[in-house]
């Protein structure tokens, strides 16, 4: 559990006693305990059954015991590691399953929930959890005096309730929404060559990883020092100050051993902070002797972010890539490893932390913590298994999920790069990255995957706004920027084990192309309606569709908006924060129902956000009878954005009158000359989705606009945007 949990609402439940029973009642759950037969009796704040606890003894003998409905879906508890070929259980989780963090991308929690509105969260370093015949039974777990939480709701209001027990994730900076590279093998001169290609190109880049290459590896003090050699001007802070300049910011591997002989491995020795039993052993890389640090300890963990560390922060190694620490029986070494950098960086400095790490255990989020996937080979299939890690690795609590795009082993042929890049576009963390001296730029892979996975990279950054404003509420929530559909509808059996799509926010579902040589692709759309991204051809939902996918330029991405959707974009830069963006595009497309979006910046960078420096402002549509509704509230916060302008695209039906708080707005004769006026306005016409109304309002203010509809008009404005 988190050991410093934000400020909430303390839980106090309604208590009802009448003869030998004593009832409970929360907004969410009504407990009923009866003491002569020792039953448990939990439900629904509506009196829904959820789960029985027969017999509150078996306590005494280590063992929780909870029956619920048989065909309860059950998720969580873990998920898969690099290695596991059979991947064929998908989300649901039946039988023995052990709760771990484990190895090589594998993600654990000692938590299981169900789509029937409830979950079970056991506060201990580790569980085995036996699913079987409408019973949850967990034992093993490593304290006798364990607590255990039952949560009820909705599938994101147990994620709520379970980032409120175990802790909330950190934001991560702006600049990690952006596109990642990572290379082993690497130098000064080639890294300089490849972000200048990627800015001539205008392919955007916000990050480059290095491995070993960055790191004085084997000398005192080297693994936490520049190497002078490889990277002449990264000790000096001149490498550091170029790459400001093009928005490129650098994250280097760390690595949990040490090398023994060296200044650093003789205070390590000194001062007990070596992994217990572990012997002496030649580094792989070195091929010198080296130990790793046990991080459970807190003297090391405290060691840990010394002066040449700090150093190397100060020079330019702005976020960390832990690796290998998932080779212990500790589910918390890796977990601690990244506590050691939050702690040691948020004391030296006001930067928000990053890190990727190889496994996960649930709590790890607190401390700034993304998991990815681990040493995958490449090729079509290792590709296609990633959506199951992912969904799972989401499925315990882990909100910021990445893999190795390209895959770590092999070379990818040039179809499997450009599809690599189309789905990784549409996870929390997008990074590429290979073995030794494998490359992973775009154009390494020929025209045509270089054109497929550019306007893929693109769309990811025309997006910004939506993806920022997700992993705010990731943090905020506990509810991140992707979802499983069972998130969403949660009594659909079609979604129970569906890792073909997901959610990308509340309003995109995505299918990517995982099969070589694709020509078509059944999709399983939930209810409601759907819209092509691309085509804006719409699709009624509750059906599986048949698209067609382009074989030969490997060009289309599966991507339907959601009916009721609400899209923030802006034009695509060559990194986030390339120049400030003073209007913000918002594609809505209103339904009957209304719906909400909540629009979240700040500066990118720091934490002070948390403490009220950032701007939020809810924007909310709905279609009544002949008119569209959409109501915008007053911004809330401290932070000042350069946003002056939304440009409303609101799309379907035509608009004979618009007013913004009752006042009619200026009526421009085309979207062109709306562009050309200033202030407020708006103007009708067409785009791939229809008519469409575009409406320019100034921003943080509160508004109410109407759009009256009327008969259809003839095409004559029409806006073209390639996306």
């Amino acid at each position: 559990m988190d050991p410093q949990p934000a400020g909430t609402t303390p839980f106090r439940p309604q208590v009802q006693q009448t003869g030998d029973t004593v009832t409970l009642r929360s907004d969410h759950l009504i407990a009923i305990w009866h003491r002569a037969s020792g039953r448990l009796d939990v439900s629904d704040a509506q009196g829904h059954p959820l789960l029985r606890q027969a017999d509150l003894a078996a306590l005494a003998q280590g063992r929780i015991v909870l029956d619920h409905a048989a065909g309860d879906a059950l998720y969580g508890i873990g998920g898969y590691d690099a290695f596991q070929k059979d991947t064929s259980a998908g989300l649901l989780r039946d039988g023995k399953q052990v709760a771990k963090a484990g190895e090589q991308g594998h993600p654990g929690a000692p938590f299981v929930w169900s789509t029937a509105g409830y979950g079970v969260l056991v506060d201990c370093d580790g569980a085995d959890f036996d699913l079987a015949q409408g019973r949850i039974a967990i034992d093993k777990f490593t304290r006798p005096d364990a607590d255990y939480y039952i949560l009820a709701g909705t599938p994101a209001e147990l994620f709520g309730e379970l980032a409120d027990l175990s802790g909330h994730a950190q934001l991560f900076p702006k600049w990690a929404d952006g596109f990642i590279n990572s290379q082993w093998g690497i130098d000064e001169n080639e890294f300089r060559q490849i972000v200048a290609t990627y800015r001539a190109k205008h392919i955007p880049l916000d990050a480059f990883t290095f491995d070993f290459d960055w790191k004085d590896w084997g000398k005192d003090w080297g693994e936490f020092s520049w190497n002078p050699v490889k990277f002449p001007d990264g000790p000096t802070g001149k490498l550091k100050a170029d790459m400001d300049a093009l928005g490129v910011h650098m994250t280097g591997i760390m690595k949990p051993r040490v090398h023994v002989d060296t200044v650093e491995g003789r205070y390590a020795t000194s001062h007990d902070l070596w992994l217990p039993g572990e012997k002496v052993s030649p580094d792989y890389f070195s091929h010198k002797p080296v130990r790793d640090i046990d991080f459970d300890k807190p003297a090391a963990r405290a060691w840990w972010f010394n002066p040449h560390l700090r150093h190397s922060f100060d020079t330019g190694i702005v976020g960390f890539w832990n690796d290998e620490a998932d080779t212990t029986k500790s589910n918390t070494q890796f977990l601690n490893m990244q506590r050691a950098t939050y702690d040691g960086q948020r004391a030296y400095s006001k930067l928000r932390v990053w890190s990727i790490n190889r496994d996960f255990w649930l709590g790890a989020q607190r401390y700034a913590y993304g998991l990815w996937s681990g040493d995958i080979p490449t090729g079509f299939a290792s590709m296609a298994g990633q959506r199951e890690r992912m969904l799972s690795a989401i499925d315990v609590g882990e909100m910021q999920w990445g893999m190795d795009g390209g895959g770590f082993h092999g070379h990818p042929s040039d179809e499997n790069y450009a599809r690599w890049i189309e789905f990784g576009a549409f996870t929390p963390i997008f990074r590429v990255h290979g073995e030794l001296n494998e490359k992973r730029q775009p154009w390494r892979y020929g025209p045509v995957a270089e054109a497929a996975a550019t306007r893929a990279i693109r769309l990811r950054y025309m997006l910004l706004p939506y993806i920022y404003s997700y992993q705010h509420r990731a943090s905020s929530a506990g509810v991140g920027l992707v979802q499983p559909l069972a998130f969403a509808w949660p009594h659909d059996v079609k979604v129970r084990n569906d890792v073909q799509s997901w959610l990308f926010g509340d309003w995109l579902l995505v299918s990517p192309v995982v099969a070589q040589g694709q020509t078509e692709k059944r999709i399983y759309l939930p209810a409601g309606s759907w819209t092509d991204w691309f085509t804006g051809k719409v699709y009624a939902g509750g059906q599986t569709i048949t698209v067609a996918t382009d074989a030969k330029r490997w060009s289309d991405i599966p991507l339907f908006i959601r009916e009721g959707a609400i899209i923030p974009n802006q034009p695509a830069m060559d990194w986030t924060s390339e120049h400030p963006v003073t209007t913000v595009d918002v594609d809505m497309f209103p339904s009957a129902q209304a719906t909400h979006f909540d629009y979240y910046d700040d500066d990118g960078k720091s934490y002070d956000y948390m403490h009220g420096a950032y701007f939020s402002q809810g924007l909310g549509v709905q279609r009544t009878g002949g008119a569209i509704h959409v109501d915008i509230t007053a911004g809330t916060g401290t932070y000042r954005p350069a946003l002056r302008f939304y440009l409303l695209k609101i799309h379907g039906g035509s608009t004979t009158i618009a007013t913004a708080n009752g006042q009619p707005l200026r009526e421009a004769a085309s979207l062109d000359a709306l562009a050309h006026a200033t202030g407020e306005g708006w103007a009708h016409g067409h785009d791939r989705y229809g008519e469409t109304t575009w409406v320019r309002v100034a921003a943080a203010k509160a508004q109410t606009i109407v759009l009256t509809q009327g008969k259809p008009r003839s095409p004559t404005v029409r806006e073209e945007n390639i996306r």
